[in-house]
C-alpha cells in the first residue's frame, strides 16, 4: 500500500466517507474485470447448497468469494473493517459497506441541510431585528442571553406577545394619566365658571344666599334699559 493511500495493483484510495462513490465505481470494474464480480452482484452470490452433486460449484463458489473478499477488505480502512469482521460472505461484506457509508451521507446531508436552515432562519431573524424601533432594543437583548435561542417562528412569536404587551400598557398610561380627557373635563368646569361671574352682575340674592336672575327691561320708545313703558307715560 503507497504512502498515498491508493491500494498496490488497484489503483484506488482507500474507502472512506467522502470517496464511497468513486470507490464503488472503480471496485465494480475491477472485480468484473477479474471474473469475481458473480459472486457479488451477479447470479452467483449465494452458496449452493452443501450436497455431493454441488461439491464442484461450491468449491468454485469458495474460490471467487475469497479472492472478492480480498480485494474488498485491501481497499477499506480498519476502522471499517470493524463493521464487516463478521460477514459471512463478499455478498455481506458489500451490502454492510453500502448501508454504512449511504448511512454516514444521510446523516451528513441532513446537518448540512440543518446548518444551512439555521442559516437562513438566523438571517432574517437579524434583518427582522435592524427594522425593529428603539423600545424592542432592551427585549432582544435579553433574549439574545438565553442559552437556547428560538427558532423563527418562536422568535417571530414572542415579538408579537411583546408588541401586543406594549399596546396594552399604552392604554392603561392614556385612560388612567392625567391626559387629553382630564383636560377637556377642566376645561368645561373653567368655563361654567366663567358664566357665573357674568350672570352675577346682573342678580341679585334671595334669603336663603341663591342667585335670583332679573330680567332687564328695555323702553321701545326711548331705548334706555331699565325704563318701562309705565315710567314714560308718569313722566
Amino acid at each position: 500500500m503507497e504512502a498515498s493511500c491508493r491500494v498496490v495493483g488497484l489503483g484506488v484510495e482507500i474507502l472512506n466517507q467522502s470517496n464511497y462513490k468513486v470507490w464503488k465505481s472503480y471496485l465494480e470494474s475491477y472485480l468484473i474485470g477479474e471474473d469475481l464480480w458473480d459472486v457479488v452482484g451477479g447470479g452467483f452470490r449465494r452458496a449452493p447448497t452443501d450436497t455431493p452433486e454441488n461439491r464442484e460449484a461450491l468449491k468454485r463458489w469458495r474460490t471467487l468469494n475469497a479472492k472478492a473478499e480480498f480485494v474488498l477488505k485491501r481497499s477499506i480502512s480498519h476502522d471499517l473493517f470493524e463493521h464487516i469482521i463478521g460477514c459471512k460472505s463478499v455478498r455481506e461484506i458489500w451490502e454492510t459497506l453500502d448501508g454504512l457509508m449511504n448511512k454516514k451521507n444521510n446523516a451528513r446531508l441532513q446537518l448540512l441541510e440543518n446548518e444551512l436552515a439555521n442559516t437562513i432562519q438566523g438571517a432574517v431573524k437579524r434583518n427582522i431585528i435592524r427594522g425593529l424601533n428603539k423600545e424592542y432594543h432592551a427585549f432582544i437583548t435579553s433574549i439574545q442571553g438565553w442559552q437556547r435561542q428560538p427558532s423563527l417562528v418562536e422568535f417571530e412569536n414572542l415579538l408579537a406577545s411583546q408588541e401586543l404587551l406594549a399596546r396594552q400598557m399604552a392604554g392603561c398610561s392614556i385612560s388612567g394619566g392625567n391626559g387629553e380627557v382630564l383636560f377637556a373635563g377642566n376645561k368645561k368646569g373653567h368655563n361654567r365658571e366663567e358664566k357665573k361671574k357674568d350672570h352675577k352682575k346682573d342678580g341679585e340674592s334671595t334669603s336663603n344666599g341663591e342667585r335670583k336672575w332679573k330680567k332687564v327691561i328695555k323702553c321701545y320708545r326711548c331705548g334706555k334699559l331699565g325704563i318701562s313703558r309705565r315710567t314714560v307715560e308718569s313722566s
